[in-house]
């Protein structure tokens, strides 16, 4: 199944701006708010208040203190969860996101859920290769394809070795933003869902890879929905479909990522799924992520 009804949140202890991760995410701005931690753990509570409300199994994790982690809220890029009870464990850009492999996380987990294999990916870091989880990689689950747009962050090498040990097909190609510069998660630039894919393929500037990612997306029996530079630079491509406890389908996003959509897309998003989706301004202004970052799915068997 492409989505899943079950989700991992990190609960922030002391988010901030993280100068690690901010040499190559443009997306990430330092705030001249004092209280950054405590209008993120706002708006975090106040999001994790709207999933619940519409039946979707969120189980938080409250981050620990020591050892200092800034972007722990962002968990989907150090581990994900599949069907066939394996989770996978990646390798990371930034020195001090390594330290959010914390056993309490995964502890929380193992309490609900069946992990049966561990894929750990990880060993990549001493080699300075990196590939950081369903962000570096948006994933479609049910075809097996794994789309990657290729940065400091998401190194080829690492990626087909995901794509060999997963049994994924890899399409992968390079995305930049207006200025030109690599865009450092795919998953800021396109978001899969079951019959639908939303993207911004003015990113991928070779016609060859951007016709590639076109035509993958077309075979697949998915129709595309293409945001702009400006509605990426918004959010509006880093989405997550889920569903709820009665199988209710959604889209998860930030209301900026919301408030960039036009009518019509939204009409097109809405014909298939309703939209949630939450104020997460200061996560998103600090941390240079956003909703679909914050969520990491679990596709685990239940317990």
């Amino acid at each position: 199944m492409q989505h899943t009804s079950h989700l991992l949140m990190i609960q922030p202890v002391h988010f901030s701006f993280n100068a690690e991760t901010a040499v190559n995410n443009s997306f990430q701005n330092k705030s001249d708010q004092s209280n950054v931690q405590e209008k993120a753990r706002q708006e975090f509570e106040q999001f994790i208040s709207i999933l619940r409300a519409h039946d979707i199994d969120v189980t938080v994790v409250e981050d620990t203190p020591d050892p200092h982690t800034p972007d722990s809220i962002f968990p989907n890029n150090w581990i994900s969860f599949h069907e066939d009870g394996s989770i996978c464990l990646y390798p990371m850009f930034a020195t001090n996101r390594r330290l959010e492999r914390k056993p309490s996380v995964l502890n929380s987990i193992q309490e609900k859920f069946l992990i049966v294999h561990t894929n750990d990916f990880t060993s990549n870091e001493k080699n300075e290769l990196f590939l950081e989880g369903t962000g570096s990689m948006v994933l479609d689950r049910e075809k097996k394809i794994a789309y990657a747009c290729l940065s400091p962050r998401t190194n080829t090498q690492v990626f087909n070795e995901f794509c060999n040990t997963m049994q994924y097909k890899g399409v992968s190609f390079v995305a930049v933003d207006a200025a030109g510069a690599p865009i450092y998660h795919t998953n800021v630039m396109m978001c899969v869902a079951d019959d639908y894919v939303v993207i911004c393929l003015d990113s991928i500037k070779d016609s060859n890879e951007q016709q590639l990612v076109k035509q993958s997306i077309i075979n697949s029996g998915k129709i595309i929905v293409e945001i702009d530079f400006n509605q990426m630079n918004h959010f509006a491509g880093n989405m997550l479909q889920v569903h709820n406890t009665r199988g209710e389908k959604f889209l998860v996003m930030s209301s900026q990522a919301f408030h960039a959509l036009t009518p019509k897309q939204i009409e097109t998003i809405t014909a298939f799924n309703k939209i949630i989706h939450s104020d997460i301004t200061t996560i998103e202004t600090n941390g240079g992520g956003s909703a679909r970052c914050m969520m990491a799915e679990i596709f685990l068997p239940l317990k």
